[in-house]
């Protein structure tokens, strides 16, 4: 047939996933795969089989089908503007803290701070408080001040105390900018931390900051991350206090996490069982330690996390039904389970409790949630599936700029 024979041959950017978003705009418009081909030049056949990766779309038939949905063609062969325009903005929130970390070792040069160092490791902490209640632009507007002053006090008054807190600074920068997607802001973020962890003589810190590396190095090189979790476990070796066994405890989890995209589900046991002991010696939650919330049910969570990694749904979503989070549980945490919660749901078969769990995890932490990568899978993965697009997986899709 002419429409089957002049529907393929030279492929569009991004051939690989036009088909895939064809089938989410069309889902969104609340067409069926029939409908839509009765608006286009072309068969509902060729239709179905460019949706499902059989065939590749041509510039003509892509031009088509984003006439017959009313929409920007951009949205079929290229990142959708929505995400382009989030991510604008969001790099105009952290250029400040750029800026900050840049200029790490200037002297004063007549300036002087605005705060004392008592107000500095105060601020310091409340901001790390701010990214563990999700509240990421309020924290990101303010670290670049926290920042420079605590630069000027190492530079002009240095103490242990000063540089602990310019540390902490430093890994609050790296959270921020991991969570909203800005991955080479988070290496040199870490990159700063390991300098002020240095100054400030502090193993644990600098075992934080292993760890942190460590998280961002799993998903390209799991075995470099597994490198970098050893080297953080060797400066707390023979750590007693509490605060050792807290961050020697995190780094089980971390290596748990390494070891599950490794597919090593035995490492994977062991790590975990190492962790909960040292939960178990510690006791309750230590939220106090570094702002880690490190304890027993931060264990089950990297537990769910890890058979996610490891595609073992059916293990994952057991878990999650069997943990109760306590009122106590810091937001951040609570979005992060709701995420993982949708994905295991989504992935058994369980759509509409998949899409209640975003839901929540949006109410929660909206922020986080709109950013985590999980999320937009799993959005993703909700528009192929189901066989209703309900109004509020539409408004979903919409808001992360799917």
């Amino acid at each position: 047939m002419n429409e089957e024979r002049e529907g393929v041959g030279r492929p569009v950017p991004d051939d690989t996933s036009t088909g895939e978003r064809i089938k989410e705009q069309r889902k969104l418009a609340r067409l069926s795969q029939r409908q839509l081909a009765a608006r286009i030049p072309y068969s509902y056949s060729l239709l179905n089989q460019v949706e499902c990766g059989a065939r590749v779309a041509t510039a003509e038939f892509t031009a088509a089908v984003a006439r017959g949905l009313g929409i920007d063609i951009a949205l079929l062969t290229g990142p959708p503007r929505a995400t382009e325009t989030q991510h604008s903005r969001l790099s105009a929130l952290v250029r400040p803290i750029r800026e900050s970390l840049a200029l790490y070792d200037l002297g004063p040069d007549g300036h002087h701070p605005t705060r004392t160092a008592r107000e500095l490791v105060r601020d310091t902490d409340r901001l790390c408080q701010e990214v563990r209640a999700t509240y990421l632009r309020k924290a990101a507007l303010a670290l670049p001040g926290v920042i420079d002053d605590l630069t000027l006090t190492v530079h002009t008054a240095p103490s242990t105390e000063v540089w602990r807190a310019l540390a902490s600074a430093y890994r609050t920068a790296h959270d921020i900018a991991a969570k909203l997607g800005f991955a080479d802001l988070a290496i040199t973020a870490l990159d700063r931390m390991g300098w002020a962890a240095a100054h400030a003589s502090d193993p644990c810190l600098a075992a934080i900051r292993q760890y942190r590396r460590a998280l961002s190095h799993v998903d390209a090189e799991p075995d470099l991350g597994r490198r970098l979790v050893e080297a953080g476990q060797a400066l707390v070796v023979g750590q007693s206090s509490r605060e050792g066994l807290v961050v020697a405890g995190q780094l089980h989890l971390g290596a748990s996490e390494m070891a599950a995209r490794a597919g090593d589900g035995r490492a994977v046991a062991q790590h975990i069982q190492a962790a909960r002991e040292l939960a178990d010696r510690v006791g309750g939650e230590a939220g106090e330690v570094h702002w880690l919330s490190f304890g027993r049910m931060n264990v089950n969570l990297h537990e769910i996390g890890a058979a996610i990694t490891m595609r073992d749904f059916d293990a994952a979503l057991r878990q999650a039904r069997a943990v109760k989070l306590p009122p106590s549980t810091l937001t951040s945490r609570r979005a992060r389970f709701l995420v993982d919660r949708a994905v295991v749901e989504m992935e058994t078969g369980h759509l509409d409790a998949s899409l209640r769990h975003l839901l929540a995890a949006r109410r929660a932490a909206p922020e986080q949630t709109r950013y985590h990568p999980r999320t937009r899978e799993t959005v993703a993965g909700l528009l192929h599936t189901s066989r209703r697009t309900s109004d509020h997986l539409v408004n979903m899709t919409s808001w992360i700029g799917l």
